[in-house]
């Protein structure tokens, strides 16, 4: 794909999309924004793309903001339109049916932090750090934040994190939920990929209904949940993929779901 600010690339079942403005450690602009959307809705899209894997060039996954863009002359709408941009793209990370993977590799602040969030999983590598510092700049939080964090971490330590807007480290934002693992600096896009390649391993259709209903948790009885998880079974049982689960299974051998 031929894009402006962003590099996307389809290889073994991962959509990968780089963020690419190294010279501005990734700083989000409205064509970020635009081209962010498209590449998502390529893998939406895609048969053959079973995760996304979302990543950073250079030495930051995205600090937030470009402030040198924002201090051209712009209209109140351009503003809007330009902030209403992190919303679409948080929204989309949310509600993909295929499960999105952050992968830190420096810095995730403001916004950049945002877009972490509202991905499935965070891995961070062990200098990576993440931090929301907009209350301490006069700014306010976006990309759904408000709604995600204390669903992470809990109301105090959501609290905590927006109106100190200290950065963390991994192993912090591993232990408080906020991310799932650290991984070594050496070698840290790799084994971002490998964990990737074990989740694009797995059933889709399996994997889209749990995310579904995972990110549903909070809004559901009981009863809803049960009755979607029953609904969910019925369905996946009419799929190829279920009886090659089941064949795998009898013949002790790793299963190869293909989506159908």
């Amino acid at each position: 794909m031929a894009y402006e600010t962003i590099l996307y690339e389809m290889k073994n079942g991962i959509a990968e999309i780089r963020l690419n403005r190294p010279h501005r450690m990734n700083a989000v602009t409205q064509t970020l924004y635009d081209e962010l959307n498209d590449a998502l809705g390529v893998a939406e899209a895609d048969k053959d793309a079973r995760v996304v894997l979302l990543t950073g060039e250079g030495r930051a996954f995205c600090v937030g903001a470009d402030l040198k863009e924002h201090k051209t002359g712009r209209t109140a709408f351009d503003r809007r339109q330009y902030l209403q941009g992190e919303q679409i793209v948080c929204k989309r990370l949310m509600l993909l049916s295929k499960p999105v993977i952050a992968a830190v590799n420096g810095y995730a602040l403001g916004a950049g932090a945002e877009v972490a969030m509202a991905s499935d999983f965070i891995l961070m590598a062990e200098s990576a750090q993440i931090g929301l510092p907009e209350v301490s700049i006069g700014n306010y939080l976006g990309g759904g934040v408000t709604y995600l964090l204390p669903r992470l971490v809990g109301l105090a330590k959501a609290r905590e994190l927006v109106f100190l807007g200290e950065r963390i480290k991994g192993e912090e934002a591993v232990r408080i939920g906020l991310a799932n693992r650290v991984l070594p600096d050496d070698g840290f896009l790799d084994g971002a990929r490998e964990f990737a390649q074990r989740i694009a391993s797995k059933a889709p259709f399996s994997m889209q209904l749990a995310k579904e209903q995972l990110n549903m948790a909070a809004e559901r009885t009981l009863d809803a949940a049960l009755t979607a998880e029953l609904e969910g079974m019925m369905f996946v049982g009419t799929t190829k993929d279920w009886q090659e689960g089941i064949d795998a299974f009898a013949e002790k051998r790793t299963p190869v779901f293909k989506g159908v």
